[in-house]
């Protein structure tokens, strides 16, 4: 089975994964040079991370109901997201020369939010249609690549704090176009693709009635409703830190390090899996990285190299439970509705990011830093009595 699956065909899934959801927070990355630029709103944080958000369920839900992955081949509906997404992304360069440029800023990244649905989930289709044994692992690279995707921006203005914004976004579109090309160049589809089941909106009422997707579907929403406030926040509590203590930190570079950590966690959980279930390891990251939001206040009075380590375990445990989570909501949707119900839980946990991220922002303007995430722990807290029981039955 594996000799007819070339050995470049994973290395180079996960690399144009990589390259394609590094647009996912490029507009976090050169934030501040935008706020200081155009006078942007200490909160527009909240705003330009829920646009993004905002684009990616909108492209979730419209992809799923006109089957695009189905009516057209999914190596080129991923080439074709990863160019338009990569042009949205670069319009933002031209914004400061309009009259109104935010709106233009919000726009653009709804856009680019938009285009990811057809570069993150057809990734995983595309990985789908090489594997018939392994394919969870696999997915665990995948996802990680996602994680390390998200951070990758952060890295590219640490390495060059001087660079123009302008400058990091037009890499990171270059980049974004070249994971495209080589997907459809050196990937295309594989033997086992199969087309999806028609979306039935009607799934949505599986993810109530049945006890075990209820289960695991309501874990992956508390999962949820901490990661991208994390994911959105880590600069400032890595600024806060700095300013608080006196120490020089090169924020976009450890904000790559905290966030892209998580791809350890991703690969590590997918393996330790196999013996334990996805259950108890979703269960045991979701239960750490809740602890890690109740803990948070105490770290900041740690030295910096221990303030630092805190935030990258961190970073491991946030998303370190997603692959499981997204495992266990494929095992218990019915057969019938697998795709439908996955992608309606997506888009419900997309969602609850948006007042999750808005909450933290305005309770930034409210609350001590420290104390930030504290009431963030409230989103893993009923993640975890809802995927209890799946542990208890020790079903998955």
């Amino acid at each position: 089975m594996n000799a007819e699956r070339p050995t470049r065909i994973l290395p180079v899934i996960v690399l144009s994964q990589f390259a394609g959801t590094s647009l996912w927070f490029a507009g976090n990355a050169v934030l501040p040079d935008l706020q200081r630029e155009l006078g942007l709103a200490g909160n527009a944080v909240a705003s330009i991370t829920s646009a993004v958000q905002l684009g990616f369920i909108a492209g979730t839900l419209v992809f799923a109901v006109l089957a695009i992955a189905d009516r057209f081949l999914p190596s080129r509906v991923f080439l074709a997201c990863a160019l338009l997404g990569a042009i949205a992304n670069a319009l933002v360069i031209a914004t400061p020369a309009l009259a109104e440029p935010y709106p233009a800023i919000l726009a653009l990244r709804f856009a680019t939010g938009f285009f990811l649905a057809g570069i993150y989930p057809v990734g995983m289709r595309i990985a789908a249609g090489w594997y018939r044994e392994g394919l969870g692992n696999a997915l665990g690279w995948l996802v990680g690549a996602l994680v390390l995707g998200t951070a990758f921006p952060h890295l590219l203005k640490g390495l060059g704090q001087s660079m123009p914004w302008s400058t990091v976004l037009a890499s990171l579109s270059i980049i974004a176009a070249a994971g495209g090309v080589a997907m459809v160049v050196l990937v295309h589809d594989g033997p086992y693709g199969v087309k999806g089941s028609k979306f039935d909106p009607r799934a949505v009422f599986q993810i109530f009635s049945s006890r075990d997707l209820r289960a695991s579907a309501f874990g992956y929403f508390g999962h949820m409703w901490e990661l991208y406030t994390f994911w959105a926040l880590v600069p400032l509590l890595l600024a806060g830190y700095a300013a608080m203590n006196g120490t020089a930190l090169n924020v976009p570079a450890w904000s790559f390090a905290v966030i892209g950590a998580g791809a350890i966690g991703c690969v590590a959980g997918g393996y330790a899996s196999r013996t334990a279930g996805s259950a108890k390891v979703a269960f045991a990251q979701l239960s750490l990285s809740g602890l890690c939001c109740l803990a948070s206040p105490l770290a900041f009075l740690l030295p910096a190299p221990f303030f630092l380590a805190f935030l990258v375990a961190w970073g491991v445990f946030v998303v370190g439970d997603s692959p499981q989570f997204s495992a266990l909501n494929a095992a218990n949707a019915p057969k019938a509705l697998v795709g439908s119900t996955l992608t309606l839980v997506n888009c419900i946990g997309f969602a609850i990011t948006i007042p999750s991220i808005a909450l933290a922002a305005r309770l930034a303007e409210r609350l001590p830093l420290e104390w930030l995430f504290v009431p963030v722990a409230v989103g893993p807290a009923l993640g975890l009595l809802a995927t209890r029981p799946l542990c208890i039955r020790n079903k998955q």
